[in-house]
Formats: C-alpha cells, sequence, structure tokens
C-alpha cells in the first residue's frame, strides 16, 4: 500500500517538476509552449443532441456525454424514477482559446416536462467574464413528493449557448454530465437554515507546497487545507477541486506575483478570476478583478457549512453548498496580460484554503449518494493530503488492489508450500521410524 501511494505521488511530484523546469526554459528565453488544452472525460459517450425533442437523445444518470454546439439550443432525453430523487444536468462549454466573447454570452440548462414546461427552480446558467474560459452550469429536477415534475417519467434536459452578434458563432466541445442524489429519508429538514457563520476566511500563512493545477474539471488538483504554489500564464484557466464533507466551510484567496513587465504601465481588466463549483458542476460564487502586472488577489467569501436544507434557501449562492463531495476551484489569468507582461515567464500562484467545520452526520438518504459522486470518504480525503487528480487516484486504487491481490496470491501459494513441506518431513519420521523398528 505504501509502495502504491508513493509511486502515485512521485508521479503528482513529477508534474510539478516538469512545471517548474518549463518555468526555468522560459527564463532563459525559450518560446512557451502552446496552452493546454481541456482533458475531456474518460469515456465519454458521442452523442448528437436534437435541435427540438423529437428524437432527442436519451441521457442517463451516472453517465458522461461529449457534443458540440453553436449558439442556440440542444436537446436530451431524461428518464427519471419516481423516488424522489434529485437529477443533476450540468454542461461544460469549451471555447477555443482567443474566441471572442462577450459578458452577456454563456450557458443555461434546465428541465423540461413533455408539455414543454420548465421544471420549477430547475434552471441553471453560467456567463462569461472578460475571457473565453470553460464554464459550466447545471439544471436539476428535485424530487419532490408533489410538483409537476415530480412523477417518473420522460423529461428533457435543454441547453441553451447565448452569444451576441460579432462574437465567436463557431461550434464548442460540450460536456454533460449527469448525476442522481437518492431521496431524502425521514427527518430530513425541508426548510432553509435561518442563520449560519459568517464573515471572511480567516486564511493560513504557512510555506507554500508546490501543485499543479489541472485543465479542466476531470483532471482538477486535489488540495487540502494550507497553502499552495502554482504558475499561470496570459489566457490560461487552472483547476483544482476540494473535498467538504457535512458541516464544513471553505475561505479561499488567490494571488497573483508580480510578472515580468514589456513595458512601464499596462492593465487588463479581469486579469485574475476565480470561480467556484458545486459538486455537481453548478456555479457557487466567483470574483475577478484587474491586474497591472503587481500584486494582485481574489478572496472569495467563505461558504455556509454544507448542509442539504442550503438547497432551500433563496440565495443562489447557498442553495448549491447543499451536497457533501468535491468542490472546484477555478482559476484564470486574463489573457489580455501578454500585452504587457513577458508570455515567456509564468507569473507564480498561491492559493490559500482553509476548511473549517467538523465533519457532521450525512442526512438520512433512501439509497447511497457516493454512486454519483456525492459524499466524502476516506479515499477522497487521502487523494486531498497527496494532490491526486481523479485519474491518479483511480490509477492509484487499481494498483492497490492489483497489490492485494498478489500479496493474497503470494501468501495462499506460501501457505500451501508449507503444509507440503510439512507434509515431506511428517513422512520422513514416518519412514525413518518404520526403518528402526
Amino acid at each position: 500500500m505504501v509502495r502504491v501511494r508513493t509511486t502515485v505521488w512521485a508521479a503528482a511530484l513529477g508534474l510539478v517538476v516538469v512545471g517548474l523546469s518549463g518555468s526555468a526554459a522560459y527564463a532563459e528565453g525559450a518560446a512557451p509552449a502552446p496552452l493546454p488544452t481541456y482533458r475531456a472525460a474518460d469515456g465519454a459517450k458521442a452523442i448528437e443532441g436534437t435541435l427540438s425533442t423529437a428524437d432527442a437523445p436519451e441521457i442517463e444518470a451516472g453517465s458522461v456525454y461529449r457534443d458540440r454546439m453553436g449558439p442556440g439550443e440542444r436537446v436530451y432525453r431524461l428518464v427519471l424514477d419516481k423516488d424522489e430523487s434529485n437529477v443533476y444536468v450540468s454542461a461544460v462549454v469549451r471555447p477555443p482559446a482567443g474566441a471572442k466573447v462577450s459578458g452577456g454570452d454563456g450557458i443555461e440548462v434546465e428541465i423540461m416536462t413533455t408539455a414543454g414546461s420548465s421544471c420549477e427552480d430547475s434552471a441553471g446558467r453560467a456567463n462569461f467574464g472578460y475571457d473565453a474560459y470553460p464554464i459550466s452550469a447545471a439544471g436539476v429536477r428535485w424530487g419532490k413528493e408533489d410538483g409537476e415534475c415530480a412523477p417518473a417519467g420522460v423529461y428533457y434536459a435543454k441547453v441553451t449557448r447565448t452569444s451576441a452578434k460579432d462574437y465567436d458563432q463557431s461550434p464548442w466541445p460540450l460536456e454533460i454530465k449527469v448525476q442522481r442524489e437518492p431521496g431524502r429519508g425521514a427527518g430530513v429538514p425541508t426548510t432553509a437554515p435561518s442563520t449560519w457563520p459568517s464573515g471572511p476566511p480567516v486564511l493560513p500563512g504557512t510555506e507554500a507546497v508546490a501543485r499543479t493545477g489541472g485543465t479542466g474539471f476531470n483532471d482538477a488538483r486535489a488540495l487540502d487545507a494550507g497553502v499552495w504554489r502554482d504558475e499561470m500564464r496570459p489566457g490560461q484557466t487552472r483547476f483544482y477541486r476540494v473535498p467538504l464533507d457535512w458541516g464544513q466551510q471553505l475561505g479561499l484567496s488567490a494571488e497573483l506575483s508580480a510578472a515580468k513587465m514589456t513595458r512601464t504601465y499596462g492593465s487588463a481588466s479581469g486579469g485574475l478570476t476565480v470561480s467556484l463549483y458545486s459538486p455537481y458542476r453548478g456555479p457557487i460564487s466567483d470574483k475577478d478583478i484587474s491586474y497591472d502586472g503587481k500584486q494582485a488577489a481574489v478572496t472569495l467569501g467563505k461558504t455556509p457549512p454544507v448542509a442539504y436544507e442550503n438547497r432551500f434557501a433563496s440565495d443562489r449562492s447557498v442553495q448549491p453548498v447543499s451536497l457533501a463531495g468535491w468542490y472546484y476551484v477555478v482559476v484564470t489569468m486574463g489573457a489580455k496580460v501578454a500585452d504587457f507582461t513577458e508570455d515567456a515567464a509564468p507569473v507564480p500562484l498561491t492559493l490559500r484554503l482553509t476548511v473549517t467545520g467538523t465533519p457532521a452526520k450525512a442526512p438520512a438518504y433512501k439509497g447511497s449518494p457516493a454512486a454519483d459522486g456525492f459524499g466524502v470518504g476516506e479515499a477522497d480525503r487521502a487523494a486531498a493530503k497527496e494532490g491526486l487528480t481523479a485519474p491518479e487516484a483511480a490509477e492509484a486504487a487499481e494498483r492497490h488492489s492489483t497489490m492485494r491481490v498478489v500479496a493474497g496470491a503470494g501468501f495462499g501459494t506460501g501457505t500451501a508450500l508449507l503444509l507440503v513441506l510439512g507434509g515431506w518431513m511428517l513422512l520422513g519420521r514416518r519412514r525413518r521410524g518404520a526403518t528402526a523398528a
């Protein structure tokens, strides 16, 4: 087990070393490598949404799909049960680097009935800021005891991409993920909390540890509470993930250090953007500031404690913090920063994270939410401590399982060998005894 974790951690550390050695190459004047592209989900199924509900392809809970879409609508079919489960459909749109977008451009997901009406509180939306980078929105079918969308049957998930005239109209890659949360059991709260511990987070000031962020939700680098060091180039977006259990709160800040300037003055609106997403990839909060090549920082307000009843709140920044699981931190450095800095010299990024609150008991469910990626287990906590991405964690689990099988087989073989040797020894003693007689 130790050997497996050491191997995976060494691999993860190797990623950081590669990133740091790359910085050294940039400092020597080498041309910068292209920015890494978004890593799509392993095993994502190719699908083609329709322009109307007619012949819409089916999407199922527990699966990830890939499609492409330009401005307009895409429709997908859902067949839902009647066990009061909640179903989350997220859509991640990935514009190419340098795509021209406006602040009103974005993506929306909503769940509809076969009659064409939108399910109550189902729609979720995300807009771009000053730059084109991956964004995600999520629509929800709330499995209430009553309401138009409570019965089992056929529903539709409609994804809408909006784009202002004279802005990028080309088709972009689209990633759709469907997750299911089991229905609630007896005694689970159904009203929004009246108060919760708020206020600015108290952030750590310990020495930073190097961890390289991922390219998207699928390879986001795991982080625990602490101080973490990375580096950014203009136009780059880094993804990180933090496990939050029931009752826990997250506070964070992101700092860009001073850059190597190519002219005496410059400034980029939205030069530093920080966004926080829920375990079902729904936006919680975001904040951006301009960056002029000097030290700059963004601090997000502390989240409410993770609680089931948060979903009943009217505050859009509270509603998504209603599930234990991986929360995603997304940091973007504006592309226009390249106008006045050396693109070949990455800028140091410092992330400060604090996780407060003792993990509380999970609410009563009519099933296990872990099947679709909700909840926090020991494996998640270990991944956060070791800084593993989801693919690396899966590889570690597979190697650990293989080693257990090998160890078990070795134990079995050794036991059999000892039994054989013991039998030979006993037989030898009997033969010696017979000869003496």
